[in-house]
């Protein structure tokens, strides 16, 4: 036998005992890079913990805590909070280009859907008659909480986007306060519009 079949002849012998090795467990991907990105070494929420007294991984936060980056607005979801909101609460947002642009980017996400591009009340889903009665922001469109929409305050907008009202549901959860505070300043250039 010459070296070059001795050679080929090693190398198919090795290639099929590989082969053979990487069949035995059909589950197996092979091997594996950085194992403890596949089994995680912290425990699931719903996962049963022995650390703990009750046995349970995802414990109740200690009382009076706040998430981080939790901003509390201290007005309740009623028409006292509503007028103590319009009354107390200034927009701490300066009136530049920038802010403008991205409230009216919101607006346009959140709210023009219903209230319209231009603030008139007939966004979209109110011409395909899914929702009626939506309030235009200018004109002599009255507030269902008293007043004129015109003549909302910051506050007042602020409060309504934060707890919704009526058929409009809570923004708080889609909009950071410095997000809702953008909007605001953009609906109140809407409330100019004659």
């Amino acid at each position: 036998m010459n070296r070059t079949r001795i050679v080929y002849v090693a190398l198919f012998a090795f290639t099929v005992a590989v082969s053979f090795s990487s069949c035995r467990d059909k589950r197996s991907t092979g091997w594996e890079y950085a194992r403890n990105m596949y089994d995680p070494i912290a425990y699931n929420p719903d996962q049963a913990n022995k650390n703990f007294a009750n046995g349970v991984t995802a414990q109740t936060p200690p009382l009076n805590t706040d998430p981080i980056g939790f901003v509390k607005f201290e007005f309740a979801n009623t028409k006292e909070g509503y007028e103590a909101a319009g009354a107390s609460l200034v927009n701490p947002l300066a009136l530049t280009g920038k802010n403008l642009e991205s409230g009216k980017h919101y607006y346009t996400v959140f709210c023009s859907p219903c209230h319209g591009d231009n603030g008139d009340g007939k966004g979209h889903l109110v011409q395909i008659e899914k929702y009626s009665g939506v309030p235009s922001y200018h004109g002599d469109a009255a507030s269902s909480r008293g007043g004129m929409m015109k003549d909302l305050t910051a506050g007042k907008v602020y409060h309504t986007i934060t707890y919704g009202l009526n058929n409009m549901g809570s923004h708080a959860s889609q909009l950071t306060p410095d997000e809702r505070w953008k909007v605001v300043l953009y609906v109140q250039q809407l409330q100019k519009i004659q």
